[in-house]
């Protein structure tokens, strides 16, 4: 096989692209140092070192062994997680149905979905029709809140027309009705939106901050997203709460804040990046199947 020519081009845009993945990578492996080192010696650390001072488990016990903290985090793992699969749910039936030539009103409907997309509602309105609904302070207002993000519609409906459409035709002359078409053709043949579009929601319903802090007001229902501010940005020590015990048991004196806060960060960051290698391999592997084969 003839060796690959590395052109200058390509050589500049992979040093581009590299350096690009350092000033994302460095600050992580930065933050990681931080929360593992020796609370006593993470004074010693200076810039973006990447190696931490000394090794203490400390402050992710100190973090995970606040209650207030592990119940914020299984609140946004529920979110998250039945928020993703009923906006995937919805979003594909809402694509299909809109995908169907015989579709009576299809044109008004793409016409007023646009418009929603580009005229969004005020957080007034947004919290009245919560409150008339009877979800305030209720999980279920960021499960259900935008459950169909028209952006991601779109994209999924531009998928689905490109569905042959001798496959449909084939199925429904075997007597298959719209569900068996819905579930045995399009499902199966739409893994790479749905896993695309599923990381997009994924992604932001993790990350929701704003409308958490203002629809969810009890302790009980706090996100790890707004306990992270309270935290960080606040300097609220919540999260040491319980970490006399801790600390006596190590013969530490006091804890770093800084360490503590780099620990918190880390334990509200690390759930949604274990997400993107899946999602990878599921893409890749989508794309390869769908190669042409020789």
């Amino acid at each position: 096989m003839p060796a690959r020519r590395i052109t200058w081009s390509k050589a500049l845009i992979a040093l581009f692209l590299s350096l690009v993945t350092l000033t994302m990578f460095i600050p992580i492996v930065n933050l990681i140092a931080r929360a593992l080192s020796n609370p006593g010696q993470v004074h010693l650390l200076r810039g973006y070192e990447l190696w931490p001072r000394g090794f203490s488990l400390i402050n992710f016990q100190v973090v995970l062994g606040n209650p207030i903290v592990g119940r914020a985090l299984l609140n946004s793992l529920f979110i998250t997680i039945a928020g993703t699969v009923l906006s995937l749910l919805f979003t594909s039936i809402a694509a299909y149905v809109l995908v169907q030539k015989n579709l009576v009103g299809k044109t008004p409907i793409m016409i007023f979905l646009i418009i929603i997309m580009i005229f969004e509602p005020g957080i007034v309105q947004e919290y009245m029709v919560v409150k008339d609904i009877h979800l305030l302070d209720s999980l279920w207002a960021m499960v259900l809140y935008r459950m169909i993000n028209v952006y991601y519609l779109i994209i999924m409906m531009r998928f689905l027309e490109d569905i042959p459409d001798s496959l449909t035709e084939a199925a429904k002359i075997d007597g298959a009705g719209h569900l068996t078409l819905y579930t045995r053709i399009v499902v199966p043949l739409s893994r790479i939106p749905l896993v695309t579009i599923g990381m997009f929601y994924a992604v932001a319903k993790w990350n929701e901050f704003f409308k958490s802090s203002i629809f969810l007001s009890s302790p009980k229902n706090t996100v790890l997203q707004v306990l992270l501010r309270q935290f960080v940005v606040e300097q609220d020590t919540t999260a040491l709460v319980g970490a006399s015990d801790l600390l006596k048991n190590n013969n530490i004196a006091q804890l770093d804040f800084s360490a503590l806060k780099a620990a918190t960060i880390v334990v509200a960051m690390v759930p949604i990046l274990m997400l993107y290698p899946v999602i990878l391999k599921h893409y890749t592997r989508g794309v390869m199947d769908g190669g042409v084969k020789e």
